[in-house]
């Protein structure tokens, strides 16, 4: 049964400590959330504050929306090729209410999961369809992986249920809060190799892009989109090329250090929640003229860190 007659936008109290830890409404395979403040730092010690943030792999946009949220910069561009997760934040901040509407609404259940799948396979349905489809699956899928299988399996005899991840009420107020910021961002869908050759990139006077393609080893089976080597190769010619700040995060494979040889980088260690939970070994690199804080590891940087830094700028 759903629950209409009970849905208001004034019933939903916001969890602001919950909002600012996590940022987006999507689960993401690989997603950066915890490198965020690692960027605000980086954003403070270069004096990049009140700058322009442009992520032409959005995908669950969660640093990007942190720095928004938190007024590190001043807008963001968030970019996926991907008609599902586009769709989802298209309908995010252009149909909020309706999203929000078929999110209480809906019943968590596997018979749900099932006609929702289908509309992942359906070739022409409507952007809202489309849209909570995206939400729906990336909530009860094991490790937010659309395409993956159902949280619990289709028995749901697991330790985990559908709904494990699937909190309507906190989720809804994540999903509002993005869209009170709908005129600082701006959406689009383009291939980031052409995206990134359009010069919109550059045309702002400060701007920072973090790259975060497609793993190079696991993106087969993480991704729709995934990369073969030449598209990682594509993809380092044109960030190498761009004149205004930039980030690239991967996976730490030799094929990639080979295609970043040269430039500033820092390894780190990521947990992981796809198929199995482990700790992987990354490594971002960094435009020429970025001085990255290289004294503690991108996983490791706290408010307290970023209270000093912003302390000392301004002193």
């Amino acid at each position: 049964m759903g629950h209409t007659s009970t849905f208001s936008r004034d019933d939903l109290g916001l969890n602001y400590a919950s909002l600012i830890t996590y940022p987006s409404p999507l689960r993401y395979p690989g997603g950066k959330r915890k490198l965020a403040n690692f960027i605000k730092l980086l954003i403070v010690q270069n004096q990049l504050i009140g700058c322009d943030y442009i992520e032409p792999f959005a995908g669950g946009a969660a640093v990007g929306l942190a720095l928004l949220f938190e007024e590190y910069v001043n807008a963001i561009h968030l970019n996926d090729l991907d008609r599902s997760i586009f769709a989802f934040w298209d309908a995010v901040l252009n149909c909020t209410e309706d999203l929000c509407r078929k999110i209480y609404d809906t019943e968590v259940s596997f018979e749900e999961w099932e006609r929702q799948r289908d509309v992942q396979l359906a070739s022409d349905p409507t952007n809202l369809d489309l849209a909570f489809s995206t939400f729906f699956l990336n909530r009860t899928n094991r490790s937010g992986i659309i395409t993956g299988g159902p949280i619990g399996g289709k028995d749901q005899h697991g330790q985990w249920k559908l709904d494990a991840r699937y909190n309507k009420i906190n989720l809804i107020q994540r999903i509002r809060k993005v869209a009170r910021f709908r005129n600082r961002i701006t959406l689009t869908q383009a291939d980031a190799k052409d995206f990134l050759q359009t010069g919109s990139i550059d045309s702002a006077q400060r701007t920072l892009s973090y790259i975060d393609p497609p793993y190079y080893e696991k993106g087969r089976g993480l991704y729709k989109n995934f990369y073969e080597h030449k598209h990682h190769e594509e993809i380092a010619i044109r960030v190498t090329s761009l004149r205004s700040s930039w980030i690239v995060s991967y996976d730490a494979v030799t094929p990639i250090f080979d295609l970043y040889r040269g430039y500033q980088s820092i390894q780190y260690s990521l947990s992981y929640s796809a198929a199995n939970r482990y700790r992987g070994n990354e490594v971002m690199f960094f435009s020429p003229e970025l001085k990255p804080p290289i004294s503690m590891s991108p996983t490791q940087v706290t408010k307290e860190n970023l209270r000093i830094a912003r302390s000392e700028i301004k002193s």
